[in-house]
């Protein structure tokens, strides 16, 4: 087998652990990165693509694989402006999902997050459903959203609310169990993990997975 896979977002944390995993998997003998800027890896199964990611559709005729992982995030602290936010957080996963229904790509996977709600009265969690949305409008054939709680791990920037959140959920997570479950911090490894086994086993599974299956399926469960 000799697949080749997209990752966009492959800089960020998740998307970085994941590019890490497919690179090491004999599977794939391409992963096309689509990117702002270059990533200085060497691995000869990379092929990086750099441009604006905004105008994902000028990539059209080299968006071509059998997976597109879509890792893109941004947070408020970066990005203040929530026209631009939501043209990063909404609009390139769902030009992404676009390319893939255009190119007969059949496998979509994207990262969104707990609570997402194109109802919702919070911008964050409305973006996102509003992305989800876009993504199964496109009707590919399997499509997986994953929607993790908050997603701990190293960054290279320091994200000092994270970072609070983070220690914090540490302290929460033995008692949050059930229903609540769910909402347990997750790493960025286990997304990663997940993402990975679901492109080479594509398991039986919801298209929206909430963030306690994501930690079931990361180790085989």
């Amino acid at each position: 087998m000799n697949k080749t896979a997209i990752i966009l977002g492959a800089t960020g944390l998740s998307g970085s652990l994941l590019l890490k995993k497919l690179v090491d998997d004999d599977s794939y003998g391409t992963i096309k990165l689509f990117l702002r800027k270059p990533t200085g890896n060497k691995s000869p199964k990379i092929q990086e693509f750099i441009g604006d990611m905004l105008q994902l559709e000028d990539f059209k005729k080299d968006f071509m694989a059998d997976e597109v992982f879509c890792c893109i995030g941004t947070t408020t602290a970066k990005t203040k402006d929530k026209a631009l936010y939501r043209a990063i957080d909404m609009g390139i996963p769902a030009a992404a999902a676009k390319l893939c229904a255009q190119n007969n790509i059949p496998v979509f996977m994207v990262i969104s997050a707990i609570g997402a709600n194109a109802n919702s009265n919070i911008f964050y969690n409305r973006t996102k459903g509003e992305m989800e949305g876009a993504v199964l409008s496109q009707q590919i054939p399997t499509v997986y959203i994953l929607r993790p709680s908050l997603i701990v791990g190293g960054r290279q920037e320091n994200r000092v609310g994270e970072s609070m959140a983070a220690w914090l959920m540490k302290i929460l997570n033995p008692f949050l169990f059930g229903r609540l479950k769910k909402y347990r911090s997750i790493k960025a490894n286990t997304i990663a993990s997940a993402m990975h086994r679901l492109a080479i086993t594509q398991l039986e599974v919801p298209t929206i997975i909430e963030s306690d299956r994501i930690a079931r399926i990361a180790v085989g469960d």
